[in-house]
C-alpha cells in the first residue's frame, strides 16, 4: 500500500468550486512523475548555486543531461510500480527526469492514495484533489513530484486589451518603434537565435502573422509549433482569450528579432502542462531555444511547493546552458489579485532563476520617452506586479539592491518596459487589429533584446541576471508612480526593478564583445 507522502504535494480545494462529484470510472488520467537526479551532489551545483560564476561557459544540453538526469534504475522502479498498479507507462525521459503514466480514474486514485472529484467553477468543470499525494515507501526518495492528478487552471495570461473607448490621452506603438525607444542594438536581428515561447492554450493563424508583418514591412519570422502533453496550435477565435496572448508574444518577439526562429511550446493550462512545456523547451535538442519567454503565471499562494521547486529547477537548468528565462510579473498590482489583504508576487516570475519583467506607462514626446510605473488600478485596467517572494529568499546578487526595503524575500521584478494598454502595442489577433498591454508584452520584448545581444556579442551568459544588477549603465531608471503596495524610487524598486533597457549600452555593459560563450546546445561542456 502507498504510505509515503510526497513532500510539497499538499493542495487545497479550488476556491469557489461547486457540485463536487465522483469521476466517471472510465476517465483516463495521465500523470507526470518527476524523479530525483541520479547524482544529487552534482545536480545541486546547478540548482543551489544560482547564476554561475562570472565568465563560466554554458554547458551543452548533453552535458547538462549528464549532470541532472534521473537514473535508469529509478525509472525502472517507477515503471514496476505502474505495472503492479494497473497503469501504463507512456514515456520515460531521463534528461527531463520524468516518467509519464496513464490509467483509469479508479486505478490512478488507488495508486497515488488520492480521492479525485469533478467540480464546477466559473471557468468550467475540472478535476480536483485535496491533501497530499502518496507513493510506496520504496519510492520515497525517488519521486520528487506528481503532476496531473488535478487539472485545474494553474496560470492566467498577463495581457490587457485596451478598453473601448480608450482613455485620453491614449497612444500606441508598433514593436519596432519600441525597439527604437529602448535602443535595441543597431543591425542586430536575432539571427542564429531561437526564442522559445511557453503558451498554455490558444493559437495563431498564419494569415494574421502575414498581415501583421507585411504591415510592418518586416519579413515574416519562422514560427514552429511544438505540442506538449496533447497541446497544439489551436486558435479559439477569441482575442480576449489565450489567442491574444499567443499573438502578442509572437508578434512582439518576431518584430524585434525578426531573424530569430520562434518555437512555440503549446501545453494544457495545468501545473503538469506548464512544467512539462518548460522542461521540454530547456532540453529541446531539435529547436534549441537560446532564450525563453513566459507570459503566464499566478500568485505564489496558488502553487504547490513541489511545482515551484520543479519549475525553479528547470529554470536553473536553463541558466546553466546560457538560456535566460524572461517571465511577466503580473498585471494585478502588488496584491497580484489576491483578496486576503496581503501583498503577493506572481510565480514563476519570483523564481530566482528567472528574469522578472514589470511594466511602465510610456509617452514619447518630441522623440524623448517619459515613463512612470504602470498603474491603472483605479479604472480597473491593471497595474504591474511587484513585491517580495514568500517562497524564495533574496538571492546574493540582489541583496544590495533590495537592502533598503528590509525584506528577506526575492524581489520582483528585475527589469521592465512599456505595459500600459493605454500606451500599448499594436497587434493583429484573429483577423482584427487591437492595442494590447500588460506585462505579457514585456517578457517577449526582453527575450528579443537578449536574443539580439547574444547575436551581436556571440555570447550566451550563464550569469546574465547577476550581471544586470552589477552593470554600469544600460538602464533608464523609473522613479515615478507605484503599484498599489510599493512606490518607485531611485535605483531598484519592487515596481519596475532596475528600470527599462537602453539596449546599445546594455550590450556593452553586460555582454561586452567577443565570442566567449558557445551557443546553448552546442557540443562540448
Amino acid at each position: 500500500m502507498p504510505n509515503h507522502m510526497v513532500p510539497g504535494s499538499d493542495r487545497p480545494p479550488i476556491p469557489g468550486a461547486q457540485n463536487p462529484r465522483p469521476l466517471v470510472p472510465s476517465e483516463t488520467i495521465t500523470v507526470t512523475v518527476r524523479l530525483r537526479p541520479a547524482s544529487p551532489d552534482k545536480a545541486d551545483r546547478i540548482y543551489k548555486r544560482g547564476p554561475r560564476r562570472r565568465g563560466a561557459k554554458p554547458l551543452s544540453r548533453a552535458a547538462l543531461a549528464a549532470i541532472v538526469s534521473a537514473s535508469p534504475a529509478d525509472a525502472q522502479a517507477v515503471e514496476a510500480f505502474a505495472h503492479t498498479s494497473g497503469l501504463t507507462v507512456v514515456q520515460v525521459d531521463l534528461a527531463r527526469r520524468t516518467v509519464v503514466l496513464s490509467g483509469s480514474a479508479p486505478a490512478v486514485q488507488k495508486a497515488f492514495g488520492v480521492t479525485l472529484q469533478c467540480v464546477t467553477t466559473s471557468q468550467g468543470d475540472f478535476r480536483q484533489r485535496t491533501g497530499s499525494v502518496v507513493v510506496p515507501t520504496n519510492l520515497a526518495d525517488v519521486v520528487t513530484g506528481v503532476f496531473g492528478l488535478d487539472n485545474r487552471p494553474q496560470a492566467r495570461t498577463h495581457f490587457r486589451i485596451r478598453r473601448q473607448p480608450a482613455a485620453t490621452p491614449a497612444v500606441s506603438y508598433s514593436a519596432p518603434k519600441l525597439g527604437g525607444v529602448y535602443q535595441f542594438p543597431s543591425g542586430a536581428t536575432g539571427a542564429g537565435q531561437c526564442i522559445g515561447l511557453i503558451e498554455l492554450g490558444g493559437g495563431y493563424q498564419a494569415s494574421d502573422l502575414q498581415s501583421y508583418f507585411n504591415g510592418l514591412s518586416i519579413a515574416e519570422p519562422t514560427v514552429v509549433p511544438v505540442g506538449v502533453d496533447g497541446g497544439a496550435n489551436s486558435p479559439t477565435g477569441d482575442a480576449n482569450g489565450p489567442d491574444g496572448e499567443v499573438m502578442l508574444d509572437i508578434e512582439v518577439a518576431g518584430a524585434l528579432a525578426p531573424a530569430a526562429t520562434i518555437a512555440v511550446y503549446f501545453a494544457p493550462n495545468t501545473d503538469q502542462g506548464f512544467l512539462d512545456a518548460v522542461t521540454t523547451a530547456v532540453h529541446d535538442t531539435t529547436h534549441t531555444p537560446t532564450v525563453i519567454s513566459i507570459s503566464w503565471g499566478g500568485p505564489e499562494s496558488t502553487w504547490t511547493a513541489q511545482a515551484q521547486q520543479a519549475m525553479d529547477e528547470a529554470f536553473a537548468e536553463a541558466v546553466a546552458i546560457g538560456v535566460s528565462v524572461c517571465v511577466a510579473a503580473g498585471d494585478s498590482g502588488a496584491t497580484d489579485g489576491v483578496t486576503d489583504g496581503a501583498l503577493h508576487v506572481d510565480f514563476p516570475a519570483s523564481s530566482p532563476n528567472a528574469i522578472g519583467c514589470g511594466g511602465t506607462s510610456l509617452v514619447v514626446s518630441n522623440g524623448s520617452p517619459a515613463e512612470t510605473v504602470w498603474n491603472d488600478l483605479a479604472s480597473d485596467e491593471g497595474a504591474t506586479g511587484g513585491g517580495f517572494s514568500t517562497t524564495f529568499p533574496t538571492p546574493s546578487w540582489q541583496s544590495k539592491a533590495t537592502a533598503s526595503f528590509k525584506h528577506t524575500g526575492r524581489g520582483v521584478p528585475d527589469v521592465s518596459a512599456d505595459a500600459d494598454p493605454e500606451t500599448g502595442y499594436n497587434v493583429v489577433v484573429d483577423g482584427s487589429s487591437f492595442v494590447l498591454g500588460g506585462t505579457s508584452a514585456v517578457a517577449p520584448l526582453w527575450a528579443a533584446l537578449i536574443a539580439c545581444c547574444q547575436q551581436a556579442s556571440g555570447q550566451h551568459l550563464t550569469d546574465l541576471v547577476s550581471r544586470l544588477y552589477s552593470a554600469n549603465g544600460g538602464f533608464r531608471d523609473i522613479t515615478q508612480g507605484g503599484n498599489g503596495g510599493y512606490n518607485a524610487g531611485a535605483g531598484w524598486d519592487p515596481c519596475t526593478g532596475l528600470g527599462v533597457p537602453v539596449g546599445s549600452t546594455l550590450l556593452s555593459a553586460v555582454w561586452g564583445s567577443g565570442t566567449a560563450g558557445s551557443p546553448p546546445g552546442a557540443a562540448g561542456s
